[in-house]
């Protein structure tokens, strides 16, 4: 017996097995289908704050921040804050911070872009957390193009479709 007072290998094991199972495999897809995505046009089309997003869809999809529009809407929110302050940072056309290192502009960017991302997301009522490393990556400087920008926001509208439609198709254990 374990100390929730469940036994192994009970409906309740099961199920939570099943759940977690299902929510890995379904995060799998949609993350192999924007990676062939970016592979094909030869863009980013996968990037790092996709992930806790798949996660939230497939692992809380009751959430308010599970739900498409908040997705949407945070990611987008996100990437135009994060340029705005990558710009006003003077840091735009430097080298990505990751690779040319940590300046002050940066610094100044990324911490008033999350702020400010939160800020907007928490107003509007449509909070998403993983945008904040989606403006974290734009103004860092990671992902700062425009096509990268686009490809960015085309890979959010993917990821949200798939996995709107995947839980949908592949329905939650019982």
């Amino acid at each position: 017996m374990s100390t929730s007072g469940h036994v192994e290998g009970t409906p309740d094991t099961e199920h939570r097995v099943s759940g977690a199972v299902r929510a890995a495999l379904l995060c799998l897809v949609v993350l192999l289908l924007a990676g062939a995505v970016g592979l094909a046009a030869e863009q980013p089309w996968l990037f790092p704050s996709l992930g806790p997003t798949v996660m939230l869809f497939f692992t809380a999809p009751h959430q308010a921040s599970s739900r498409p529009r908040n997705t949407l809407v945070g990611h987008v929110v996100a990437i135009a804050v994060g340029y705005a302050c990558l710009v006003v940072s003077g840091s735009l056309g430097a080298p990505p911070a990751p690779t040319g290192g940590l300046t002050v502009g940066y610094v100044a960017a990324a911490a008033v872009s999350v702020a400010v991302t939160t800020v907007v997301l928490q107003l509007i009522r449509l909070p998403h957390p993983p945008a904040g490393a989606s403006t974290l990556i734009v103004s860092l400087g990671i992902l700062d193009e425009p096509l990268q920008l686009l490809d960015m926001v085309g890979a959010v509208l993917l990821v949200t479709a798939a996995g709107w439609a995947l839980q949908r198709l592949v329905p939650a254990p019982r």
